[in-house]
């Protein structure tokens, strides 16, 4: 394969990686945000699907203009400074929360299936992620490279039952749903994840010198999310009983065989996986440039300080965080829709 196709397709990979995490790989997110508002949700997905193609390809664009080394530089550029500062602000907070989370879901993953302790699959993990971090975009790229191609093969599997079946169309299941909520919940869930998914792909698309792989690489990343959306979508939508469930696809799940269970999981690790390697790429990247020390330290401060955090809790917390975050991805979105900024199109 031509080698900028292969980094292009690595690219793209990372994009999805980082966007996707746990609620969408149970499919709480996707039920949220669009199954429970029957067609009219499908019409949601392809609204988000084309902002996250569209401004997830100039966000990357604007970042390797820039030269922004972090999502910081990114935030001042686009709202000035003194408001930068504010939103950057709120990005750490629901960084380290959301990050804590992911850590802390990957112990429960190892005492629910493997039996082992909790903090030893945390740790595991840490030292996973502490291991690929090190060795820079490639590690980044490396990762997603193989996790994302199974998320996509698990999504054919899920949705080859149910091809020839549509009964998610009948009237009754969006009959009493807004006709204008369905519009409003795209444009948040594309709005919280493009801002989440700076702290990676800003640093990422700097790093990448090639404003056509960039540019490409988002363009194909926001089709497989779009790809991946519609699947969890159709296959929800054929268990009604499973849109109250903590874990959406594990109730489709439950209807297959033993070994789809199997492979289901491994899919809800690595999308936990390739999130939490994202975001605390992210992070480190960010205090590097606060702290003054190496990125060996900001890598371990941060995997240590999540670590701490998740052994608490950080529920209340992110109630309250993850509004905040919700008005704030709006804003982004709408900057980096309407900002003037030289993209060369190539």
């Amino acid at each position: 394969m031509n080698r900028k196709w292969k980094l292009t397709l690595q690219v793209a990979a990372t994009y999805i990686g980082t966007v996707v995490g746990a609620g969408f790989a149970t499919g709480k997110e996707i039920v949220q945000f669009f199954t429970q508002y029957g067609v009219l949700g499908m019409l949601g997905i392809l609204v988000s699907g084309l902002l996250f193609i569209w401004l997830g390809a100039r966000m990357m664009l604007i970042a390797q203009d820039i030269g922004a080394s972090s999502y910081q530089e990114l935030n001042d550029h686009l709202f000035g400074k003194t408001i930068g500062k504010g939103i950057n602000f709120f990005m750490v907070l629901v960084l380290i929360g959301m990050t804590s989370i992911m850590l802390a879901s990957t112990g429960a993953i190892a005492k629910e299936h493997l039996g082992i302790w909790p903090q030893a699959g945390m740790v595991i993990t840490m030292l996973a992620v502490y291991a690929l971090i090190l060795k820079g975009v490639k590690g980044l790229l490396l990762v997603n490279s193989l996790v994302v191609p199974t998320m996509l093969t698990f999504s054919l599997i899920v949705i080859w039952p149910y091809l020839r079946e549509f009964t998610m169309f009948k009237q009754e299941m969006f009959e009493s749903a807004s006709h204008t909520r369905w519009f409003v919940s795209a444009i948040l869930y594309a709005a919280f994840n493009l801002a989440g998914a700076q702290a990676a792909l800003v640093p990422l698309s700097t790093e990448i010198k090639d404003k056509s792989v960039v540019k490409w690489g988002a363009v194909l990343g926001g089709i497989g999310l779009t790809f991946m959306m519609l699947t969890a979508h159709f296959a929800i939508s054929h268990f009604p009983h499973a849109f109250q469930a903590e874990i959406p696809m594990g109730q489709v799940v439950k209807s297959s065989s033993v070994w789809l269970g199997w492979l289901f999981l491994i899919v809800v690790y690595g999308e936990i996986f390739t999130t939490l390697i994202a975001n605390v790429f992210g992070m480190a990247r960010q205090a590097k440039g606060v702290l003054r020390i190496s990125e060996k330290q900001c890598v371990g401060f941060v995997l240590i300080l999540c670590f701490v955090i998740g052994q608490i809790g950080y529920g209340r917390l992110l109630s309250v965080l993850y509004p905040i975050f919700g008005y704030v991805g709006l804003g982004f979105l709408i900057m980096l829709a309407f900002h003037k900024n030289k993209i060369i199109s190539k």
